[in-house]
């Protein structure tokens, strides 16, 4: 699986480019495949789950070539309506293939995703919101079957804002005669992305942000290739803010989106750093020991995404003062704090909710990444620590940061990939 091996307490310095979105490229990555056509896509991340979604395709007949960020897919070579158990159950944004699948072919098989462990995370809503669009929905022996019968749109309410549920709505809903509304989406920036693609090719899709997405249903067969840039990844930006923070560093984050993690910069300028946006880029610095932050609580975009908890977390291990932190969208996302507590983290768990005092150093140790952000959480704590950690099992972190190390490197981080 790998491990990394860090040497702590030395500060960050200098600029970090931040990749294409993997929440973003996977759900358009899946949609190409609801129409036969060739795609060009740009600033798609060189990661591990972007590279088993293309071999998704590939095995189901499409053509794909992948260089230095940019993939050429060719859908028109679709031959199955069956997707590929072994790397679904490697990735959980796998399942966003069923409504495209759906939508092409009138027939799907999938296997239940996988991913990371970080709590019960059901797919009812996808299949609550496609039944209720026609598409007839069985399972036998842990595969999903889905068949079209007479589809129309209609109004779908949605009991939870959820990315995924949103995103299979939208890429069935795309082809089904009619007007489908989906009330109480999801408003992240990744689900406008998503919109926005489908806007170019050629889909009638709006309102992703809103509390309402409209799509008026039509089938496509253009047969230019469409070309499209996938937008800047927040949660890596936040990833390397959080440990800019935490090192009391400056550096200069570049290509992104400042208005896509507002919740993120702001929980830190409470925290004591001081930071500057201008025209794409982000300049963080902090000289001093950041300042506690009396409670955080995990919400649904704009609110703090889950996806920066963990990071946050080894941030406020090192602060000065008590902070509380809440989960509220999955139920089980503080497998990194053992690990944390390995490296001197003083932090209590009751629930949904993590007590953190912060300590005024962390100390290097043998720990083990659980899942991807968890893992990201271990790497700001070990960069921040006394002495040298060393992290197991780091292909969690590999499925989404493009060139970690390459890039905390440059920003002089002393840090190292091994093999086991």
């Amino acid at each position: 699986m790998g491990s990394f091996i860090i040497q702590g307490s030395n500060k960050l310095e200098g600029i970090v480019d931040i990749g294409g979105s993997k929440n973003a490229a996977l759900p358009i990555l899946a949609s190409t495949v609801i129409c036969g056509r060739e795609y060009l896509l740009d600033n798609i991340p060189d990661i591990e789950d972007v590279r088993d979604m293309l071999e998704i395709l590939r095995i189901m007949g499409c053509s794909v070539q992948y260089d230095n960020g940019v993939a050429l897919i060719d859908t028109r070579g679709l031959n199955t309506y069956k997707v590929p158990d072994k790397l679904v159950k490697k990735i959980r944004s796998s399942i966003i293939l069923m409504g495209a699948v759906l939508q092409r072919t009138g027939k799907v098989e999938i296997a239940f995703p996988g991913g990371c462990e970080i709590g019960l995370r059901p797919i009812d809503l996808h299949l609550k919101g496609l039944r209720k669009l026609g598409v007839e929905i069985t399972e036998k022996s842990g595969i999903l079957v889905g068949s079209v019968n007479e589809t129309e749109g209609c109004e779908i309410l949605l009991d939870y804002p959820s990315v995924g549920a949103t995103e299979n709505i939208m890429l069935y809903a795309v082809g089904v005669s009619g007007k489908t509304v989906i009330y109480n989406p999801a408003k992240e920036p990744e689900i406008v992305d998503l919109q926005n693609f489908l806007r170019v090719c050629g889909y009638s899709v709006n309102g992703a942000g809103t509390g309402a997405i409209t799509i008026e249903g039509k089938n496509i067969e253009y047969t230019e290739t469409v070309e499209y840039k996938i937008i800047p990844d927040r949660i890596e930006a936040g990833t390397y803010l959080s440990a800019a923070a935490s090192m009391k560093s400056k550096i200069y984050i570049r290509n992104i989106e400042k208005s896509h993690f507002k919740s993120i910069t702001s929980i830190y300028e409470d925290a004591g750093c001081k930071i500057r946006e201008t025209h794409g880029t982000i300049a963080i610095s902090n000289d001093r020991r950041l300042n506690a932050i009396e409670k955080v609580t995990t919400q649904p975009y704009p609110g703090f995404p889950t996806d920066m908890q963990a990071q946050f977390m080894a941030s406020m291990s090192l602060a000065d003062g008590i902070t509380i932190v809440e989960e509220t969208v999955f139920d089980s996302r503080f497998k990194h704090v053992p690990e944390l507590q390995k490296m001197g983290a003083n932090i209590t768990i009751i629930g949904r909710v993590a007590v953190i005092e912060g300590m005024e150093k962390l100390y290097g140790a043998e720990v083990e990444s659980k899942d991807l952000r968890g893992g990201a959480a271990l790497v700001i704590a070990a960069l921040g620590a006394e002495g040298t950690t060393k992290i197991n099992n780091i292909h969690h972190i590999n499925r989404g940061y493009e060139k970690f190390v390459n890039k905390l490197q440059n920003l002089g981080a002393i840090i190292t990939e091994v093999d086991d």
